[in-house]
């Protein structure tokens, strides 16, 4: 069997830079390289209403800008298979096996789901409006080893923070093999080859990007908003005057540019190092960063520097996107035929399941057998 790769995003909003240096770009690569038989990428809704089951209209709107974001960034119809998680209901009957393979306080130890939980507020006290948390999302980890064994799924790219999912789905994949028949594919993590890519911080310092926290850029902002939005960033707060040693290190702004700069943007925006008071001609990045420490270079200097640097990089998304825009009903399309292929492809592999456990029942074979044993 051919390397084959399952990843996705949860619809809750459109896709920001986090999404696109975490796993999007790298996707995009991944299904041009010709290194994998079949790509399949998911639009998570069902998932996404595990949080959300109160307002499933925010769900169904955002499922259009996810897959306006894919395609505009490069993600081929013709390459990798899209579609909408809710139409493939394989996944739910695989999901509803699997839960008897792990504990409940396996789940709770999970390190995402524990983060998930925290960050999306879910509380004990029975007072709280949001008390308790949803089983559906508690449950996330063996939905997501689901879609993963749907698709035998060789290789799952993602950021650094979900390295313990794919882990918990290869201990469900381990048991099932183990206890039934060897059906199911443990699948390896990919992460990010650029260190920065890992967990891009928000705009505000925080460790995550997340649209919950407003701190976002996303790749369908205008110009003039990635502008305004890089201008507020946090940078280094001990770096009060101009003339001040700075940090490099925890500093918002170069985390970006080390996910983001490339060599040629030095000779492309040269202008933006050329102030009033001082200016400076730099051929890399690590001359950018020694000129930063020494002190003498401006934060605002930086900044300019890094919103030419990010516009240069979604301009040609923004584009693309505009374009897609103009024919919703083949964006939808795709996602409609996408969706009966994966389909397809997720009933082959229940069939497996089910044949491993015995419970095919009605396969002319097993009948036959049932009723002979019966007539014993």
């Amino acid at each position: 069997m051919g390397k084959i790769i399952l990843t996705g995003d949860r619809p809750t909003g459109r896709l920001h830079i986090g999404h696109y240096v975490g796993s999007l770009r790298r996707r995009v690569e991944l299904q041009n390289s010709g290194a994998f038989e079949k790509i399949f990428i998911m639009i998570a809704d069902a998932q996404a209403l595990t949080d959300n089951a109160d307002n499933p209209e925010k769900v169904r709107q955002n499922i259009i800008e996810v897959a306006l974001d894919y395609m505009a960034a490069g993600l081929d119809p013709e390459k990798s298979t899209l579609f909408i998680q809710s139409q493939v209901s394989e996944l739910t009957e695989l999901s509803f096996y699997y839960q008897n393979l792990v504990t409940v306080q396996r789940l709770q130890r999970n390190p995402t789901v524990k983060a998930e939980i925290q960050m999306r507020g879910f509380s004990d006290d029975a007072s709280d409006n949001r008390a308790g948390t949803p089983v559906g999302f508690f449950c996330y980890p063996i939905s997501q080893a689901a879609d993963i064994t749907a698709f035998k799924a060789t290789t799952v790219p993602v950021g650094e923070d979900q390295e313990p999912m794919i882990e918990q789905a290869r201990e469900i994949v381990r048991k099932f093999n183990s206890t039934y028949a060897p059906v199911l594919v443990e699948p390896e993590v990919m992460l990010p080859d650029n260190a920065a890519c890992m967990r891009l911080p928000g705009t505000d310092g925080k460790a995550k990007m997340s649209k919950s926290l407003g701190n976002c850029i996303y790749l369908s902002d205008p110009e003039d908003t990635v502008t305004t939005k890089v201008k507020g960033m946090f940078t280094d707060p001990l770096h009060l005057q101009v003339s001040d040693p700075g940090h490099v290190e925890g500093n918002t702004v170069f985390t970006y540019l080390d996910a983001f700069c490339r060599p040629e943007h030095f000779g492309k925006f040269r202008d933006c190092f050329i102030g009033k008071k001082a200016s400076f001609s730099f051929d890399s990045l690590d001359e950018v960063k020694a000129q930063y420490r020494a002190g003498g270079l401006g934060d605002m200097m930086v900044k300019n520097f890094l919103a030419a640097v990010l516009n240069d990089t979604l301009e040609p998304i923004r584009a693309r996107r505009a374009e897609l825009e103009k024919d919703l009903p083949y964006v939808y399309d795709v996602l409609r035929k996408g969706s009966e292929k994966a389909r397809a492809v997720a009933a082959a592999t229940l069939s497996e399941v089910k044949k491993a456990m015995k419970i095919n029942y009605f396969d002319t074979e097993v009948l036959s057998s049932l009723i002979a044993g019966q007539k014993q």
